[in-house]
């Protein structure tokens, strides 16, 4: 009986004692609040989506998503340190890896989502845009260097065969087509169907003209495939959080699946985040091809899309192809 007793004993003191040690090491890995940066485009529904639905309820206790507006409000948040994880261009975080800001891709989150939109049917082409006026949002950053490595593949020059006009953000450039300033205007989603409805409801006729990653598999002989933008962390974050990070990316592969099963519930959720109404999100989700793919996983794909894209200038990804550690 006392050898039973004893045994009944033990059994219960290791419970006792592993069940606190479990929650501990659980709770270690929560973060008490997390901040999400993301621009207005098609990677932040996923973001906001994965936040609206509880998909993060094992990376932090509370998690907000915050927008930035522009390429240089990104470059500001990771100099001052404001922005610790967040969706930017892969190019651009390779600039920066490469420049040694401690940026380090975790993930990609959409495999292209640029389109050029106009009312004039017949542009196309790169060819057709000759003698045209079109809009680019974000003056040296990822829309106008990858337009300009498809006009290069045509040997068109911009100023000489064509205008570029450059806005400030993808709104303007919108504004600029409607009110016929420009001949077509390049866009990501969901710009490029908020175009197509605004033009809609002042009776236009404005459709996707040229798909750009069909467009960039033409002229660079690679897969229709444009790892265009993921989550970046800084080094800083990763060396302090990496399971956080983990279990981010893990939330987001079940987030994006949501987002793409449902792009209504999805949009619902994004909205008032993104400043956007509903329907143009949800109907721009079918066009985002969004994904969520390991960074290491996507390295052959994304060194082939840095190595043309740096052909027409090796500064786009810092002069060089990032090392290995820059994909987690």
């Amino acid at each position: 009986m006392r050898k039973i007793t004893r045994r009944a004993l033990i059994a219960g003191i290791s419970a006792t004692l592993a069940a606190p040690t479990f929650r501990s090491a659980s709770a270690a890995s929560v973060l008490p609040e997390l901040t999400l940066w993301g621009p207005p485009a098609g990677p932040s529904v996923t973001l906001v989506h994965a936040i609206a639905s509880g998909a993060l309820r094992s990376v932090a206790e509370k998690v907000t998503f915050k927008a930035w507006r522009s390429p240089d409000e990104l470059r500001a948040g990771l100099t001052s340190g404001t922005m610790q994880t967040f969706v930017l261009p892969t190019q651009s975080a390779a600039n920066l890896f490469n420049k040694g800001l401690g940026v380090r891709l975790v993930n990609v989150l959409t495999n292209g989502l640029l389109y050029l939109v106009s009312s004039d049917a017949s542009l196309t082409s790169m060819v057709a845009l000759k003698g045209r006026t079109i809009a680019v949002p974000f003056r040296n950053d990822t829309p106008e260097l990858l337009f300009r490595r498809l006009l290069a593949a045509e040997r068109i020059t911009p100023d000489a065969d064509l205008a570029l006009q450059f806005t400030g953000t993808p709104m303007e450039a919108i504004q600029l087509l409607i009110m016929g300033r420009v001949d077509a205007a390049l866009l990501p989603e969901p710009a490029a169907t908020a175009a197509i409805m605004k033009a809609g409801q002042s009776g236009k006729d404005v459709s996707r003209v040229i798909d750009i990653q069909k467009a960039w598999s033409k002229a660079t002989g690679l897969d229709p495939t444009l790892p265009q933008a993921g989550l970046g962390v800084t080094t800083a974050f990763l060396d302090s959080h990496a399971p956080v990070v983990e279990a981010l990316h893990e939330a987001l592969v079940r987030a994006t699946a949501s987002v793409n099963a449902d792009p209504a519930r999805a949009a619902s959720d994004a909205a008032a985040p993104l400043g956007l109404p509903w329907p143009v999100i949800e109907k721009a989700i079918p066009h985002s091809n969004l994904v969520a793919i390991r960074a290491r996983q996507a390295r052959p794909t994304l060194e082939a899309v840095f190595q043309a894209a740096s052909e027409f200038d090796p500064k786009i990804i810092g002069g060089k192809l990032p090392a290995a550690d820059f994909y987690l």
